[in-house]
């Protein structure tokens, strides 16, 4: 696009009440230069309409949200639980055994079938997945944008990586997130811990069907998922049609950047916004309770089409894992930085290594 485009920031109240008015991409240049408006990520208009519809049937006859997929995550983490054994409770990163772990459940969907740890293929995917989330994570320039291209072989591969890029990083990067929180707060790991055992046992791997009787758990898991805000900075939308707002006009065309952070730490949704509470997410009964400022997947139209995945993965290997280990730091619980490393597009954690030991 030449010239100078408009574009406009959206904190929560706008977030919430204009969510469902955007469907179109806003220039993103430095992401266009790379895809050229392939992938469903980043293509725009009928285009984008055609791949979601294509990546939505893939996943579902894969089975998306069905008992197929979750075997699939089964399957995935008892491998992740035996490679954490092998540690013997020494100190480790955890940064590409999870990526490995993770890219290998949708590596299954896209590719028919999962890769060994030690695949130089499957290396080759995490680490071009893992550079793209840093830079995107960083300061990031500009470049003249070139026109889109048609639907062809060069758009089914950017789909690709986008679906590869979706079903990895943003899952191993919230993982990492939930060991140092848990690590840091070790009475919440361990009230977790209980309800597994109770729930659970120690006999069986945790499912999806143990989650409505895991209140507290699943509480973690999404203040996890606000309090790290893992995605704090949408990517631009572009408004559809003209559309007023509290006594102005967003002209069609507009391109709006949805500013995610401000929902998830704003102090009227959530009582302590700047401290990590599971109470946030559960009511006085100590039953789970929804938030419509819980939107770590962003909203709308163009909601992540991989959120019933993600929402699978966290939940199983988060639960397999603090069934069968204990995470230790390597310093004392109040040394543990929370604090991004960098933050863009991505919330990034610092480096860390930890002790799973075994229960």
């Amino acid at each position: 696009m030449d010239g100078v485009s408009t574009a406009i920031l959206l904190l929560l109240l706008a977030v919430i009440s204009l969510s469902l008015t955007f469907t179109s991409w806003g220039s993103y240049p430095i992401f266009f230069n790379f895809t050229k408006g392939n992938g469903i990520a980043f293509s725009d208009g009928e285009r984008w309409k055609i791949l979601r519809r294509f990546s939505v049937q893939i996943l579902r006859n894969f089975g998306m949200g069905k008992r197929s997929i979750e075997e699939r995550i089964l399957e995935e983490g008892s491998f992740l639980l035996d490679v954490l054994r092998k540690t013997e409770g020494k100190p480790f990163d955890p940064v590409f055994i999870l990526s490995r772990s993770v890219s290998n459940i949708i590596c299954s969907v896209i590719f028919g079938s999962r890769f060994d740890y030690d695949d130089e293929r499957l290396l080759t995917i995490i680490h071009f997945i893992n550079d793209n989330f840093q830079i995107m994570s960083s300061p990031w320039g500009e470049e003249k944008q070139d026109p889109l291209s048609h639907f062809n072989m060069d758009t089914l591969l950017m789909t690709t990586h986008n679906l590869l890029f979706g079903g990895t990083e943003t899952v191993g990067t919230t993982l990492r997130h939930a060991f140092l929180i848990l690590m840091k707060y070790p009475k919440v790991q361990a009230r977790v811990q209980e309800e597994i055992d109770c729930v659970v046992g120690r006999s069986r791997m945790p499912t999806l069907e143990d989650r409505a009787s895991m209140p507290y758990t699943d509480a973690v898991i999404h203040e996890v998922q606000r309090f790290a805000d893992v995605i704090p900075m949408n990517l631009p939308h572009r408004v559809i049609r003209d559309t007023p707002f509290r006594g102005f006009l967003i002209p069609k065309g507009t391109d709006v950047i949805t500013l995610l952070n401000t929902v998830h730490y704003d102090s009227d949704q959530f009582k302590t916004p700047q401290e990590f509470n599971p109470e946030h997410f559960l009511d006085a009964n100590q039953s789970f309770k929804k938030s419509p400022a819980f939107m770590p997947f962003s909203a709308g139209r163009r909601l992540c089409l991989g959120e019933p995945l993600a929402r699978m993965e966290l939940f199983i290997y988060l639960t397999s894992i603090l069934q069968n280990f204990t995470l230790h730091p390597l310093v004392e619980p109040e040394d543990i930085d929370l604090t991004p490393l960098s933050s863009g597009l991505g919330n990034l954690p610092r480096p860390f290594q930890l002790c799973m030991r075994i229960r």
